[in-house]
Order: C-alpha cells, then structure tokens, then sequence
C-alpha cells in the first residue's frame, strides 16, 4: 500500500549525508519528486510540496533530520483538510450517510465494511440496498449483510429508490438504529441521469453526510470524478476503495489537496474488517516507515475482548496454552482484517517481515491442516495437548485426512510456539524479540555475516 513510497522516500533521505550539503539536498527532492510523479500524485501537488520541503528544509539547516521534519510536517499539511474526520454522529440519531460512487468502485463493499466497523463499535446499523442500477447491486447487499450480521432494508418490488430510501429512514427512525448507510446506484461513467437521481435521494431523505467512494486503483480518474461529484451534488467525504492493491499509493495525496474534501477512511484489503479511519498524521507516519501504534491500539481494543486477553496472558506465562485458546485467538486475529494491514502499523516491521504481509489466518494451507487436526480431537485433547500418543495421533490422522508425519509436524510447531509465547511473556523476552528482529534483513530473512 505504502511500500513504493516509503521505499522512495528511504532512498531520498539517504541522497543527505552531510549537514548544509546544498547539492545533497537537491538530489534529494528530485529524488522524491520522481517518486511521487510515478506514484500518481498530481503534477501540481507534487511541485507544492517539493518546494514546500525544499524550503522548509533550508531554514532548519539542511541535514537528515530536518529533512525528515519538513517531509512529516508537509505531507501532513496537505492530507490535512478542513472538515470531519472518520464517521461523526448526528446528535439526533439515526444518522444517515449516503454512499456515492461509479460503477466498479467497490461502492457496495465499501458500505459492508463501514457498516461493520461501525458494528465493531457497538453501534445499531442498518442498511439500505438502494443501487437498483447494476444486476446483483441487492443481492452482494444482502449477502454482505448476512456475513457481518447487520439488519438491511430491501424492496425486490419497488423500482423507486427514492421511496426505498425513505422506508428505510422510517424504519431506522422507528427502531432507533445510530446509523442508516444508503448504498446509491453507480453508473460506468459520470451522467445526468445519474446525478439527478442521488440529487433528488439526497433532497428527499436529507442525509447528514454524504460520502464519495473512489477507486485508487484508478489514479487521476479517481481525482477527477471526486471532484465533479463535489461539484455535482456536494460530498462531505472521499472513501478510497482498493488501496491494498494500489502499489503507487499517490491517489491519496492528489485527492486531498486537490478535491479539498477530507478522505475519511480507506479500505485496505478484501476482508470486511479491512477498513481504517484516516488520520493525516498517522498514514504520514506509516508512510515514512514510521508504524501506526495509535491505530493499531484502536484496531485491536475494539475487537479483542480484554478479560479473555488477560486470561490468555496468564495461560501463556504458565505454559498452560492449548488448542481451544489457539483458535479463539485465531478467530480474534482474523476479525482484525488483512496481515498486511496489521503489519504496517507496526514501526519497523514494514519493512522487515515481508513474508508476513500475504499471511491469511483463515485460508493458508497450514491454518487449514491445523483446524482440521483440532476438529479431529476430542474436548480433552483439546485442552491438553499433552495428551497426544501415537494411537490418538493415529485416529486424528485418519478423521483429519492429514498424514502421522504431519499431525507430529504441526505438533511440534504448536509445542515449539508456546515456548517461545512464554519465553517472550518474562522479563526481557520482548528485549530478545528485538534482537531476532534487529538480525533480520530485507523481506524478513536473516542478515548474512560478512
């Protein structure tokens, strides 16, 4: 998501190895500016904040570390833009907030993943499946509501969604839901018709804010269209869908300092829970190869239940870890979205646990074999892996489909990792830990002495 940019700016900052070094400084900035015209990031943008780092830079002193400074404080101005920031609430509930975007953009994903961020938070949600436009638009609603357990309003009948839209509001209004999300139809491109009809829903339900979804995957266009939306009916937020696999990454910057309506959140991967708050100052961090220990706090106490992660802490101190606390935490970690995502926010990592990044807790080969093997034990063997002999090891073998040699493998594994959980949990584990990562090279793999 960051790693072209976070990488460029590495090499840019690197051009600066002594202080007042005029020549150093200006290979720098043509450095990044290179980068950032190669990432996506707007021609007029781009020159704004050369300048705007040049300067800043040689008032400080030219060197490294004011280069740094110039480049956080910049880039943070221009993400900064006035109004909201994340999801505000209406002091009158439900709050309504109409969902815009063309065809393609992951408009419809995009309203699952708010809905179920906002769940996450306690909040009553309800949905309303407004998109009468694309085949299906109802239907993924529908699906997309089922899988994240939120109420949705629907109408297979009514081919007005300005009536659906309203029903929806009465019943959100009724059975006091915090928050109603219109999913709007798209069209491929930008029309009339298209735009008459999110006026006239919009005039109709009064929404408290509307918000753009943008594909990132689509650069400039992305720039574009949010700002004839603006222009056209009047958004209050940019949504960037598919920013996972945006590997430029610039969209974001050209998109707030050009279109001048804040983004508000950004999806990070496929999953429902791959949807995260923007923050300027904390994507600037994460940019600079800096992590994002705030949001991941936020990320995490919002999903992992506190009294269970003690109890597991003390279970892990004794050695007492088992197979029931390995899926419970498995099932944790999974509703915390993309590894990817989680990896990025750690400061250091990003860069050195490469491998991690693609790790799926729900779908790797391993995790398969490994949830297979525990569907295959019994409630005792489950809570004390102790247990294994080689005849129960011989009946899980045959109910899990997997091979003795694999069962003893993934054993091993489980035995060797709460070892080293234990070992981390003492005084000083965490110091050895850094160690290990300390020794670790590009994409994770080990330093190679010299």
């Amino acid at each position: 998501m960051f790693d072209s940019i976070t990488g460029s700016i590495r090499n840019a900052v690197n051009k600066i190895r002594h202080q007042d070094d005029v020549a150093a400084l200006t290979k720098a900035t043509t450095e990044l500016k290179k980068a950032l015209l190669k990432a996506d990031v707007h021609h007029k943008t781009t020159k704004e904040l050369i300048n705007a780092i040049e300067l800043q830079t040689k008032n400080a002193g030219i060197g490294q570390d004011s280069f740094l400074r110039a480049l956080k404080s910049e880039l943070t101005t221009l993400l900064t833009t006035s109004g909201n920031q994340g999801f505000v609430f209406s002091s009158t509930p439900p709050t309504v907030v109409l969902m815009t975007g063309l065809q393609g953009s992951g408009k419809t994903t995009t309203t699952g993943k708010l809905a179920n961020y906002l769940k996450t938070r306690k909040k009553k949600v309800l949905v309303a499946a407004c998109d009468l436009q694309r085949l299906a638009a109802v239907e993924q609603l529908k699906q997309i509501a089922a899988q994240i357990d939120v109420d949705i309003y629907f109408d297979d009948v009514e081919k007005d969604p300005i009536k659906i839209a309203l029903a929806a509001k009465e019943k959100a209004t009724k059975e006091h839901y915090d928050v109603l999300l219109v999913d709007t139809a798209g069209r491929l491109a930008i029309d009339e018709e298209l735009m008459l009809q999110l006026k006239n829903i919009k005039d109709a339900v009064k929404p408290n804010e509307i918000f753009y979804v943008a594909d990132s995957l689509t650069g400039h266009d992305a720039t574009k269209t949010a700002t004839t939306f603006k222009e056209k009916i009047g958004i209050d937020g940019v949504i960037l869908s598919k920013y996972d696999g945006d590997t430029k990454g610039g969209v974001a910057l050209s998109i707030a300092h050009q279109v001048e309506v804040p983004l508000r959140f950004i999806g990070i991967g496929e999953k429902m829970p791959d949807l995260e708050v923007f923050i300027p100052d904390r994507i600037v961090s994460r940019l600079l190869g800096l992590g994002d220990i705030e949001g991941l706090a936020e990320k995490t106490s919002a999903i992992i239940d506190e009294k269970k992660a003690k109890e597991v802490s003390k279970k892990i101190k004794k050695g007492q870890f088992n197979f029931n606390d390995f899926l419970e935490q498995l099932s944790m970690m999974s509703k915390l979205g993309s590894m990817k995502s989680i990896i990025g926010m750690i400061p250091g990592l990003s860069q050195m646990a490469g491998p991690l990044k693609d790790m799926d807790f729900e779908n790797s080969a391993e995790i398969k074999r490994i949830k297979a093997l525990i569907s295959s034990m019994t409630l005792k063997e489950r809570e004390d892996p102790e247990l294994m002999n080689a005849s129960r090891k011989k009946r899980i073998a045959k109910g899990s489909g997997l091979s003795e040699v694999q069962i003893n493998k993934i054993l091993k594994q489980f035995k060797n990792a709460s070892k080293m959980a234990k070992q981390l949990s003492t005084k000083g584990g965490m110091k050895g830990l850094q160690n290990m990562l300390s020794q670790m090279g590009p994409g994770g793999m080990p330093k190679i002495p010299r």
